[in-house]
């Protein structure tokens, strides 16, 4: 069976998510400053933390979506309609057995925990609580929506996606403006109005499904055989996923144990920044990924190879153009954005973007594995790191370390994973060679190389005090990047197909 879509899909469905991501960025930039400046620093770092709770519980439903996501887009190639349904069906039933155990764990342990544990303020406990309780609401509608929004990647609809973000950021433009008027509680408005935003939304997204997908019209099913299917690929995912939520919102909740919310802030700050810098390579991957698997499961296993290979390196060079002039330009950029930098964010933005490199290599290589069903080996060594990683950064705060021993800490965790124990996995489980690897790592490696110099040069000899200098320097930096990839990191057939695309546009 061949898989008719490729590339022009994948070009298709990457504008469409580009253009939901700038749409996004930009409107989401100007409302988490003004988000900031209104609700302060510190009841947005208790609004971080206490969704840290919340978020940590749900890592059992970010396993299993991950095994849904999977078997859908799989069913969906083989064009086994029958099994399909009873796959979405039966994937739905557990998601909502997940929200189940979500809400019991949080009422009575994470309500503990938040009046024993955190720092927060006396004064600001009422509204914590109240906003731990409409968290978890929220998150009960958010985990039983995955195997939806796994429907409309596995159809390759992502225009949806699109559409939907205008929607998205037009309701907390509107947010914003009832912030800014509302004479109530600012914590405690601010999460019911999120919370309303997001149900509306997740209604949308349900009814597009039921009307667009027939497999999506759900009906009480729970086949055994199918469980058995999703849990034993998810079950070595539940290992990365509890190590994933210990090492995001388990940090996060770090941090206020031993920190003022302030410093949660700050944390919550750069990982958003750098949350929507990864957006640009997270949409070109979720492009591709569905082609991947479906390549794979037809029977197509070069193409497959081929795919993700190149998708590995131009998902690199998307990221190193945004992460380098963000780590040149961090402070500017921040002070632009937010007015006021709060303590630490620099530092936090600067590590977490150059992370963000290594995890191109750590994510783009698990799709070998997350296609071919092979996640136990994985499901070992990586989240190992991560839960080693964890009691580390607990002992070093103990001793009275600095906040930023947990950005070094997570930069050495994901260098290693990417350059290390993917790379190896890849080739012992996913048929794989060690030349496949190199060509990918060596054009990245060159492209750094050559592209490193000349800005950090300009960077310690003009300075960014200045707007004209920052400009001057992120404009410089870019032109030498895209120069670089195009002369060292592109083959000889990619350079010729952009001249034709180049020649054709100026002949318009």
């Amino acid at each position: 069976m061949s898989v008719p879509s490729t590339n022009k899909t994948i070009a298709k469905n990457t504008a469409f998510l580009y253009f939901r991501m700038m749409f996004t960025m930009i409107v989401s930039l100007y409302t988490s400053r003004v988000i900031l400046q209104t609700l302060g620093v510190d009841n947005y770092g208790i609004y971080q933390s206490v969704g840290g709770i919340v978020g940590f519980l749900s890592f059992i439903n970010s396993a299993l979506s991950t095994g849904s996501s999977r078997f859908l887009t799989y069913e969906l190639g083989t064009g086994n309609f029958e099994k399909l349904k009873r796959t979405f069906s039966t994937t739905l039933t557990i998601h909502i057995a997940i929200a189940l155990f979500v809400v019991i764990v949080a009422e009575t342990l994470g309500v503990w925990f938040l009046y024993n544990k955190l720092v927060i303020p006396a004064e600001r406990m009422d509204a914590a609580v109240y906003t731990f309780h409409i968290s978890i609401l929220t998150a009960v509608f958010t985990l039983t929506q995955v195997p939806y929004n796994a429907s409309i990647i596995a159809h390759e609809k992502m225009s949806v996606f699109a559409y939907m973000s205008i929607i998205e950021v037009s309701a907390k433009l509107g947010i914003v403006y009832l912030l800014s008027i509302g004479s109530y509680d600012k914590l405690k408005l601010y999460a019911t109005l999120l919370f309303i935003v997001q149900v509306g939304l997740i209604c949308i997204y349900r009814l597009y499904c039921s009307r667009y997908f027939k497999e999506t019209v759900y009906r009480f099913v729970f086949d055994k055989a199918i469980f058995k299917e999703i849990a034993g690929f998810s079950g070595w995912s539940l290992f990365a996923s509890s190590s994933t939520a210990l090492n995001s919102q388990g940090i996060l909740i770090l941090l206020n144990m031993f920190f003022e919310p302030a410093v949660v802030a700050a944390r919550s700050i750069s990982i958003q920044v750098n949350m929507a810098a990864s957006q640009f390579v997270d949409n070109f991957r979720t492009a591709a990924n569905p082609q991947i698997v479906k390549k794979l499961a037809a029977g197509d296993l070069m193409g497959s190879k081929r795919l993700l290979l190149a998708s590995t390196k131009y998902s690199y060079y998307m990221m190193f153009i945004i992460c380098f002039p963000v780590c040149l330009l961090a402070h500017p950029l921040l002070k632009i954005w937010l007015g006021v930098v709060p303590n630490y964010t620099v530092i936090f933005l600067q590590i977490i973007v150059i992370q963000s490199l290594f995890q191109v290599f750590d994510t783009s290589f698990y799709t070998a594995l997350y296609a071919k069903g092979r996640l136990k080996e994985n499901a070992l060594i990586s989240p190992t790191l991560g839960l080693i990683r964890f009691p580390i950064i607990y002992f070093l705060f103990k001793a009275g370390y600095s906040p930023v021993a947990l950005s070094w800490a997570s930069l050495l965790t994901y260098a290693v994973l990417g350059l290390i124990v993917k790379p190896i996995l890849v080739v012992k489980i996913a048929n794989y060679y060690w030349r496949d690897v190199w060509n990918v790592f060596k054009p990245c490696l060159l492209v750094t190389m050559v592209a490193l110099p000349v800005p950090v040069f300009l960077y310690h000899i003009i300075g960014v005090d200045s707007i004209p200098h920052s400009i001057f320097i992120g404009f410089i930096t870019v032109i030498i990047i895209i120069l670089s990839i195009y002369w060292i990191g592109i083959d000889m057939l990619t350079k010729q197909k952009v001249w034709l695309y180049v020649k054709r546009r100026f002949r318009r």
